[in-house]
C-alpha cells in the first residue's frame, strides 16, 4: 500500500513540473503554484523528488527557478570547479559541485 502512494505521488509531481514548464511563459503565477502543491504532495507523501527536480526549486525562498527565466546559471573554474545559480526573486545563490570525490583513493 505504501509503495503504492509513493508511486501515485510521484507520477503527479512529476506532471506538475511538466506543467510548471509548459506554463512558464504565459502564467508565471500559475507554475508558481504548481510547484507549491508538486512540494506539499512530496512532504505529504514523504517521498523525495529527484535531484533535477530539486535543482529547480530555490533553496531559500521555496519559488520555482528555471535557468534563463527566473534564475542566473554561471559557471565558476576557481577554487573547486562549481556551478552557481542565482535565484532572480531572493538574489541568493546555490553553488553545485562539478566533480565528484572519488571514494577509496589515498593520498600520496
Amino acid at each position: 500500500m505504501r509503495n503504492k502512494i509513493k508511486e501515485i505521488a510521484l507520477s503527479r509531481i512529476e506532471r506538475l513540473f511538466n506543467l510548471a514548464i509548459k506554463m512558464l511563459k504565459e502564467r508565471p503565477d500559475l507554475s508558481q503554484r504548481y510547484i507549491e502543491i508538486a512540494r506539499k504532495i512530496a512532504m505529504r507523501a514523504r517521498v523525495r523528488m529527484g535531484k533535477e527536480k530539486r535543482m529547480l526549486i530555490c533553496r531559500h525562498c521555496k519559488r520555482f527557478i528555471f535557468p534563463g527565466v527566473s534564475s542566473r546559471v554561471r559557471l565558476q573554474p576557481r577554487r573547486e570547479p562549481h556551478i552557481v545559480i542565482t535565484c532572480l526573486y531572493c538574489g541568493k545563490y546555490m553553488r553545485r559541485p562539478l566533480r565528484r570525490e572519488r571514494h577509496g583513493e589515498t593520498a600520496g
